[in-house]
């Protein structure tokens, strides 16, 4: 968590997941946050007010009649001013509550009268999981844009293994921190492209690279947080798409290029992320070629470079570009960057950074450069959007003024 700042409310309802709700609390104090844990009567049975309250370090409230709450509104001052609140573990009645939006407790009543995001983790047992009802209470919470963190699949407290387990304590945290990041690009439409490309040579073989799509996703996942809408293109790759991007697989640069000319119309952003090959075999054999004792020659021919294609149409979108460079590192990116005409430009070792988790991207704008010291791809990739956002909304105030004079 970036700053101390956040205020979360931590919901428990009855489960025996509520024993991972102490870890939680823990990580979210230990993050920074402000954390005020709020029990339901039967969460009390399975983890003692006493154990949230010393992980929290402030008083547990469980009725909504406590004298002791401020301003004795508790249903009303308790949730004012916050950041998030987290029901975890949100049991199937829980859910069924929020879902109706009944209030016939403190919980309850705090998340109906809440002015901010909601996030529950489910924890059940499966056939309650898989009941109709509950997947139905599912679809209406997600309707209301209240935000899921699982649930899980693995061995359940009654013994059955399936869906329905709540996530473990990192996962919801890392949940967390994704909806507590700035909506700095609420309504912007970003268009991202990711992995690599594959250039055929004959029907089994291929030009291709190292990359694996991992920072790509990783500023599809921020752009997302950030509260845009978002279309990633992606060559081939072993990772999962975020949920909520619209995906368009390809292979090769023609095909991304295909892709991205499609969709550029729509975008408000566009960020070239993927390592697209330069080159492209010049005649592909339809068929597998077979070994010989013989040199193979192949014929390059150069492919179309997306960034600067997208870069010099007439009205572009708010362009920006990513460079993996072996050396020289600031002299190629900023020349790629002026060359392209390109706002912003992000630049990383490729050495250090293709097949690695973590990363250190140099980014390059008007003003200069800013450094991001090494660190997981998506916290790298959440600087990044900050950063972008800050430049995009400047740059749409210019063109508004200009347009007005």
């Amino acid at each position: 968590m970036s700053t101390p700042s956040h205020r979360v409310l931590l919901g428990i309802t009855g489960g025996i997941a509520a024993y991972k709700a102490a870890e939680l609390c823990r990580l979210l104090v230990k993050s920074g946050a402000d954390v005020q844990v709020v029990m339901t009567a039967a969460a009390t049975r399975f983890i003692a007010p006493a154990t949230l309250q010393a992980l929290s370090g402030k008083p547990v409230f469980t009725d909504l009649w406590d004298a002791t709450i401020p301003d004795g509104m508790g249903h009303i001052e308790l949730s004012r001013d916050l950041d998030l609140i987290v029901i975890a573990p949100a049991s199937a009645d829980f859910m069924a509550k929020l879902a109706a939006g009944l209030a016939d407790d403190l919980l309850s009543t705090l998340c109906l009268a809440r002015e901010c995001p909601l996030l529950v983790a489910p924890a059940m047992n499966r056939q309650m999981w898989q009941n109709a009802a509950t997947q139905r209470t599912l679809q209406r919470l997600l309707d209301d844009r209240v935000l899921v963190s699982g649930p899980a699949s693995g061995d359940q407290a009654c013994g059955e293994v399936g869906m329905g387990r709540m996530e473990e304590a990192q996962d919801i945290f890392r949940d967390v921190l994704a909806a507590l990041q700035p909506k700095s690009l609420a309504g912007v439409r970003v268009l991202i492209t990711a992995g690599p490309t594959f250039e055929a040579i004959d029907a089994v073989r291929g030009i291709t690279n190292r990359s694996s799509g991992r920072m790509g996703y990783a500023v599809a996942q921020a752009a997302l947080e950030a509260g845009a809408q978002v279309t990633l293109v992606s060559g081939p790759t072993a990772l999962s798409a975020p949920s909520r991007a619209q995906l368009i697989p390809v292979i090769s640069a023609q095909q991304m290029l295909d892709a991205v000319n499609a969709h550029v119309a729509q975008c408000d952003v566009f960020v070239g992320v993927a390592a697209v090959s330069d080159y492209r075999v010049s005649s592909p054999h339809a068929q597998k070629l077979k070994k010989s004792e013989q040199t193979l020659t192949l014929e390059l021919t150069p492919t179309v470079d997306i960034l600067a294609t997208i870069a010099a149409r007439p009205n572009p979108p708010f362009c920006v570009g990513f460079a993996a460079e072996s050396h020289n590192l600031e002299q190629f990116a900023e020349d790629k960057r002026r060359r392209k005409k390109l706002p912003l430009l992000a630049a990383n070792l490729a050495q250090q950074a293709i097949g690695s988790e973590d990363n250190e991207l140099l980014l390059f704008d008007d003003e200069g450069q800013h450094r991001l010291p090494k660190a997981p791809k998506l916290e790298q990739a959440r600087a990044l959007i900050q950063h972008l956002a800050r430049l995009y909304r400047r740059n749409a105030s210019s063109k508004l003024k200009a347009v007005r004079t």
